[in-house]
């Protein structure tokens, strides 16, 4: 195991009960907007790409015909599975499995999703293009990601916060980088919907594991990330704590 699959095993193996549990993760809204930019149909099979606790294969298996999540870390796919139980789904599988070298064929899906997770990736063109090959075509692509700022110096603020924050991050990018992704890989501009995920410092703080075990630093990382919206989240003062938004895309595009 390379060095940095080791540190996504560490971080979402000690993670995955923390981000089942997470509001943000089940906001229907959000998800919503997922399902719909993919035009789901009844007939569909989808595939969620690095689908952790399984929330967005579930609300796949409210449309879809059968719905797939796969993921690197088994703990996490534990929490998938809890859920499929919790929810009584009848039509999803779960995969563990590598987002470089998918264990599917090709144009086995319909749909093909990947939600918060391509800025943990060394190699996003590579993943994207393995999400491409395991579509049909005229079927969907969708991610979706936190953006970071088209100000240079505010990405890379964001992306030293998250790394130190959670060491598995490789980087935020902003929304020109994903354009350029798509069209590298060979698909078509994607239509794109935005939306917020609020979080509050001390929520935020306790579902981090951050270098070093380091909360003090954490914290004073984000308090300081207030002056001069220093992150590019609208790093805001709320009574006696502080509260910010990740910017967020949903990218989808139909495969030719």
């Amino acid at each position: 195991m390379d060095q940095h699959r080791a540190l996504i095993d560490d971080q979402f193996t000690r993670q995955a009960a923390r981000f089942a549990a997470s509001p943000a993760l089940h906001n229907e809204a959000a998800l919503e907007l997922l399902v719909e930019a993919s035009g789901v149909q009844s007939h569909d099979e989808t595939l969620d790409v690095a689908c952790g606790p399984g929330t967005v294969v579930a609300a796949f298996a409210r449309r879809a015909r059968r719905s797939v999540g796969l993921d690197a870390t088994q703990a996490m796919l534990d929490q998938a599975r809890s859920l499929e139980s919790k929810l009584g789904l009848k039509t999803v599988a779960w995969h563990q499995g590598d987002v470089y070298a998918l264990p599917f064929g090709d144009g086995a899906f319909d749909i093909v999703s990947c939600r918060f997770a391509f800025h943990h990736f060394e190699e996003p063109g590579r993943a994207l293009g393995e999400m491409k090959r395991v579509c049909r075509p005229g079927g969907v692509i969708v991610v979706c990601d936190g953006l970071a700022s088209d100000d240079p110096a505010k990405a890379a603020a964001l992306t030293a916060f998250e790394r130190f924050r959670d060491p598995s991050t490789v980087a935020f990018r902003p929304l020109g980088f994903y354009l350029d992704l798509f069209a590298a890989v060979g698909l078509p501009k994607p239509r794109q919907s935005f939306y917020q995920v609020p979080v509050e410092r001390e929520a935020l703080i306790a579902a981090s594991f951050p270098v070093g075990d380091d909360y003090v630093a954490l914290r004073r990382m984000i308090d300081e990330a207030v002056e001069g919206d220093r992150l590019g989240m609208n790093a805001r003062r709320s009574g006696d704590t502080v509260r910010m938004s990740y910017p967020s895309a949903i990218l989808a595009a139909t495969k030719p």
